[in-house]
Parts: C-alpha cells; structure tokens; sequence
C-alpha cells in the first residue's frame, strides 16, 4: 500500500499517538483499565486511517492535539532514573580526573 504522505506526516502521527497513550498512562496507573483506554485511542486512530485529503486531516490532527492538550496530566509520571526523577543524579559515580593536591599547591 502506497501512500503520498511523507516520512515526516508518519513521524508525526506516530508521536501523536505515543504522546496519547503515555498520558493515558499517566491517569490511570492499572494496565488493565489502561489497556481499554489504548484500545479506545487506537480505535481513533483506525478510524481516521483512510483520510487523504489534507485540510480534513489537518483539521483532526488538529483537533487530536487540542484534545491532547486538554487532558493532559498536571503531574506526569516520570520514570526515577530519567530526568526530572526521584533518582536523576543520585549517587552519580565519582569523576576519574586527577584529584587535586591542596597541600601541595603553592598559594600565593
């Protein structure tokens, strides 16, 4: 199946679609009730899969981010060891530069 869409459109909706699931993901912390909410968004998706004509689907995608904006998380989950976790830089392993001499050095 050939499309006329670029590589960039997919990108595009690609990151739309994750972007959806990840905040659903951040509302509701239960796989199980999770996974009907996917299955809702992906239903979404597939449903406007045959659009061709631009401006209709400029129009959804916009509306797919106004959507997205609306409801998303004030306090997403962030994984710990990622930044802006509960573990970022914590014990960070010490550097392997030479340690400095301080009563060695010449002070002036």
């Amino acid at each position: 199946m050939s499309t006329s869409f670029s590589s960039a459109h997919r990108l595009y909706v690609k990151s739309l679609y994750r972007r959806m699931l990840k905040n659903e993901l951040d509302w509701v912390v239960r796989r199980d009730v999770w996974r009907g909410r996917a299955m809702m968004v992906r239903a979404e998706f597939e449903r406007n899969r045959d659009v061709t004509e631009p401006r209709a689907l400029a129009q959804i995608l916009e509306k797919a981010e106004a959507c997205l904006a609306s409801k998303l998380h004030p306090d997403p989950y962030i994984p710990p060891s990622m930044p802006g976790g509960t573990k970022w830089e914590r014990n960070i392993p010490p550097t392997i530069a030479p340690i400095y001499d301080h009563t060695a050095a010449v002070h002036h």
